[in-house]
């Protein structure tokens, strides 16, 4: 096995950029069942120009990272609540799930495959994973499709946001993320193609992104972009929007477990209000892309709500994130269960 050399690689400077790895993982689904799989060379694939997820976006995706400890050893991040969450999209897009022990073997093989191209401890970067599926093969009809392809693609990468940790502001949207009782609580590429016009107008204005409010009642928040919201009040309480059109984030789940039993915080999962915005001292963004950012202020009703700070970092917001940062990359030993060895 031959490797692409990765000394030309500043993985200090990294961006959330896609880089081309030696390998990917590819298998497919016929005849009512997958075949096992295999790695290869190419981030290239063939499909019928037919195929369902070009034509009535059947497909859906994953993302998670692996940290390298400061031993060298690596990790990833809570792959086994992606491998159930990716199968809760192919159920609701009528695509066959992808078996969790077959989902964390691919994993596995990619990132051992790769694992030259897992940043260094020091550089805080990750490896940033892909997994896929997406219904092929020859069709023309609007049903679901017989054949499958399920990917796994990695790339190193560097924080979303660059730079160090800083608060950054949102606006509220008009638009929405997804329709009441539709696709909003799994994680599927409609989504993601409807917020890109949302994100752009709100960059436009000198926002980092976008709030989305409940496309029923466009009176409670829901998602910050592509990432889950969450705020802590005065009396030390975290609270997170509960909605069925927000895709349950796999971070914002770990941040709710560190905040209940690390900190001893008050957790709270219930609708929170727009005009609330009061009532919270700090605020944050979550995603495995997005990691924690605070957010200093969201402008709504030709108003701009500051939360904290709209230059520093609220002292429970950084707690957060410097205790799941410290989980990630193995500085202090994580709750059991979140992490598998590579």
């Amino acid at each position: 096995m031959e490797w692409k050399k990765t000394e030309t690689i500043d993985w200090h400077n990294l961006g959330f950029n896609y880089l081309k790895c030696d390998f990917s993982y590819i298998s497919y689904y016929q005849n009512g069942q997958w075949d096992q799989g295999f790695l290869t060379e190419s981030d290239k694939i063939l499909i019928s120009a037919s195929s369902t997820c070009i034509h009535y976006g059947q497909q859906a995706f994953e993302g998670l990272k692996a940290y390298r400890k400061k031993d060298g050893s690596i990790h990833v991040f809570r792959p086994f609540e992606n491998a159930k969450r990716m199968n809760q999209s192919c159920r609701r897009l009528l695509m066959p799930e992808v078996p969790e022990e077959k989902f964390l073997e691919a994993i596995k093989m990619v990132v051992q495959a790769n694992s030259h191209f897992v940043p260094p401890y020091e550089s805080k970067a990750t490896l940033y994973i892909r997994p896929y599926i997406i219904g092929v093969g020859d069709n023309l009809g609007l049903r679901a499709s017989s054949d499958y392809l399920f990917g796994v693609f990695v790339s190193p990468v560097g924080r979303y946001y660059k730079g160090e940790i800083k608060p950054v502001k949102y606006i509220v949207s008009e638009y929405d993320r997804a329709a009441p009782r539709g696709t909003g609580g799994v994680k599927v590429g409609g989504n993601y193609a409807s917020s890109l016009y949302p994100c752009k107008l709100a960059k436009e204005e000198g926002y980092m992104d976008c709030i989305y409010l409940d496309p029923e009642t466009h009176t409670k928040i829901e998602e910050v972009g592509a990432a889950n919201f969450f705020a802590i009040t005065p009396d030390y309480t975290l609270v997170t929007p509960k909605s069925p059109s927000i895709l349950p984030s796999i971070t914002k789940k770990s941040i709710l477990e560190i905040a209940r039993e690390m900190l001893k915080m008050n957790v709270e999962e219930r609708e929170i209000y727009i005009n609330e915005l009061d009532m919270f001292c700090e605020a944050g963004a979550c995603g495995t892309a997005l990691g924690i950012t605070p957010i200093g202020g969201i402008f709504y009703q030709d108003k701009l709500h500051i939360f904290h700070s709209e230059t520093e970092v609220g002292p429970i917001t950084k707690k957060l994130y410097e205790i799941l940062n410290a989980i990630q990359f193995g500085d202090i030993a994580s709750p059991n269960g979140w992490m598998l060895d590579i």
